[in-house]
C-alpha cells in the first residue's frame, strides 16, 4: 500500500462494439464477474480513499453492476465518448478536495498486478505511465524516452515512420498527483487525427510546467485489454492456467487441474481436494481438507474443513456448510446454515434452513421455502432424524432429536424428541392388484 493517499478513475464508458453485442463491454464476464471488478479488484490492495468509476454507455447497467461491487464507489457520466482526457475530465469533480496519487485504469483491461500498480502510486514523478516493451507493436501509441524521462506518448494515428519503429508501447494506464491532473487536464486539446482529448497529452503539458514525467515498465501480459469475443476466450483460459497453478503451488489437490474453474476471488485452503469437472462463480471459500468430489457447481458459498461435497451437488450464494458435513449427490443447497456434522446424502433441497449439528437429511427431502410471494425459512435441532421423502413446508421449526416418518408432508412444528407422521393411512385391498390386471388386459384385447 502506498503512503501517498490514492484515488481510482476507471474508464468504463465504451460500448465495445466489436464484441458485437448489446452488453456494455465492461459487463462481459472473465472469471465469472464482470470485466471492471478486475481492475477495481487489484485497485483496492492500495487502499483507495475514493474510487470514480466513469460510465457510458449502458450507463445505468453498469452503475448497477459497480454498486454490486463496490458500494462506496461514485459514478461519473460519459455521455459522449470523446477520448480518455474527456473521461477523466468527467470524473474529476468527484475527486474535489483529494490531494494526492490519482491512478487511471481501464475496466476492460484485467490483468495489471497489485506489484505495478503500486510501483506507479510509489512512483516520483508528477505524471507516470505504465509502459511495456511489445513483441509486436502494431497500432499501440509510442513512450518516446529523453535523458530526463518520457518526453511525450505518440498515437500510432499521429506517428511518423521513426516513432512507429519504438517497441517501448503505451498501456494506457496513468498515475498523476492530483493537483498535476487537474491542471493540465483543463489545457487538454482535440488537435488530432481523431479529434478526440487524449489523457496522453498531458506528459507534454506536465512537462511546459516544468513536471517530470516518467514510465513504470510492466509486463506485456498485464496490459491486455479486451476488445473482440477470442480476445476474453483467451483471456479466460489465461486468467485459468495462473488460476490452477497458484492453487496447486498453495498446497491444493486438483484431481484433473484443466476441468477446474475458478472465480476471480475463490479461495482455497491448504490439503483440500478438488475433482474433476468442479466450476467455482463468484463468492467461494473452501476451508483446508475440505473435498469437493467431482461434477459440483459452488457459488457464493463457504465450505469448512472436513466437510465433503458431491459429486454432482449444487452450492448457491449463502449455503454455509460447517466442519465435517457431508452433502452428497443431486442435493442443492442455498441461503442454509448446515451445522458440524450434518449428513445430506442425495437428492435433496435445502433453502432458507438451519439444520442443527449431527443432524442426518434423508435422501428426496425438500424444504418447501417459497409460497409465490414470500421466502420462508425451516429451522432444524440437533441430532434430528428426516425421513426419506420428507416436504417441510416453511415456516416450520423441529426440535432436537425429533423425527420424521418417510413420505411426510410437516406443515406444523414438531417437538423434541418427538416422532412426526404426516401422510395419508394405507389402504390394502387383498387379490384387487391381480383383478385390475386382468380387467385391463382384457379391455386391450377388445381394442
Amino acid at each position: 500500500m502506498s503512503e501517498t493517499p490514492v484515488a481510482l478513475i476507471i474508464l468504463a464508458a465504451g460500448q465495445g462494439s466489436r464484441m458485437q453485442s448489446d452488453l456494455p463491454k465492461v459487463l462481459h464476464r472473465l472469471a465469472a464477474v464482470p470485466l471492471f471488478a478486475h481492475a477495481l479488484n487489484t485497485g483496492r490492495s492500495l487502499d483507495p480513499e475514493a474510487i470514480v468509476v466513469v460510465t457510458g454507455h449502458g450507463a445505468e447497467k453498469v452503475g448497477k453492476a459497480v454498486a454490486k461491487f463496490e458500494p462506496e464507489a461514485k459514478l461519473a457520466l460519459q455521455s459522449e465518448q470523446l477520448g480518455t482526457g474527456h473521461a477523466v475530465a468527467q470524473a474529476l469533480p468527484l475527486l474535489d478536495g483529494f490531494a494526492g496519487r490519482v491512478i487511471v485504469l481501464f475496466g476492460d483491461t484485467p490483468f495489471i498486478t497489485a506489484e505495478t500498480l503500486a510501483a506507479l502510486a510509489g512512483h516520483p514523478a508528477a505524471f507516470c505511465v505504465l509502459g511495456f516493451e511489445a513483441a509486436d507493436p502494431g497500432r499501440y501509441g509510442r513512450l518516446v524516452m529523453g535523458a530526463e524521462g518520457l518526453e511525450k506518448i505518440v498515437e500510432f494515428k499521429d506517428a511518423d515512420e521513426a516513432t512507429r519503429a519504438i517497441t517501448l508501447c503505451n498501456s494506457g494506464v496513468v498515475a498523476a498527483d492530483a493537483a498535476v491532473l487537474r491542471e493540465a487536464i483543463a489545457q487538454l486539446g482535440n488537435d488530432n487525427a481523431s479529434g478526440e482529448y487524449y489523457l496522453t497529452d498531458i506528459v507534454g503539458i506536465a512537462r511546459a510546467a516544468g513536471h517530470r514525467t516518467d514510465v513504470v515498465i510492466g509486463n506485456e501480459a498485464e496490459t491486455l485489454g479486451i476488445n473482440t469475443r477470442a480476445e476474453l476466450a483467451s483471456a479466460e483460459a489465461a486468467f485459468q492456467a495462473r488460476a490452477r497453478a497458484e492453487a496447486l503451488e498453495n498446497g491444493v489437490t486438483l484431481s484433473d487441474p484443466s476441468s477446474v474453474w475458478f472465480a476471480l476471488d475463490t479461495m482455497i485452503g491448504r490439503d483440500a481436494v478438488i475433482g474433476q469437472n468442479v466450476v467455482f462463480g463468484a463468492g467461494v471459500t473452501i476451508e483446508s481438507e475440505a473435498e469437493i468430489m467431482p461434477f459440483c457447481h459452488l457459488e457464493g458459498c463457504h465450505v469448512s474443513s472436513g466437510a465433503t461435497v458431491g459429486p454432482f451437488a449444487r452450492l448457491r450464494p449463502g449455503a454455509e456448510l460447517g466442519g465435517d458435513v457431508h452433502v452428497g449427490n443431486f442435493v442443492e443447497i442455498k441461503n442454509s446454515l448446515l451445522h458440524e456434522g450434518v449428513k445430506v446424502g442425495h437428492l435433496t433441497y435445502l433453502g432458507d434452513a438451519e439444520i442443527g449439528e449431527a443432524t442426518n437429511i434423508g435422501a428426496g427431502t425438500i424444504t418447501s421455502n417459497y409460497d409465490g410471494v414470500s421466502k420462508h425459512r425451516t429451522e432444524i435441532g440437533p441430532n434430528v432424524f428426516i425421513g426419506s421423502d420428507t416436504i417441510l413446508v416453511a415456516p416450520v421449526k423441529v426440535g432436537a432429536r425429533a423425527m420424521t416418518g418417510s413420505g411426510s408432508v410437516i406443515t406444523t412444528d414438531i417437538p423434541a424428541d418427538a416422532l412426526a407422521l404426516g401422510r395419508a393411512r394405507q389402504v390394502t385391498k387383498p387379490g384387487l392388484a391381480t383383478r385390475l390386471f386382468e380387467a385391463l388386459r382384457s379391455q386391450k384385447v377388445k381394442d
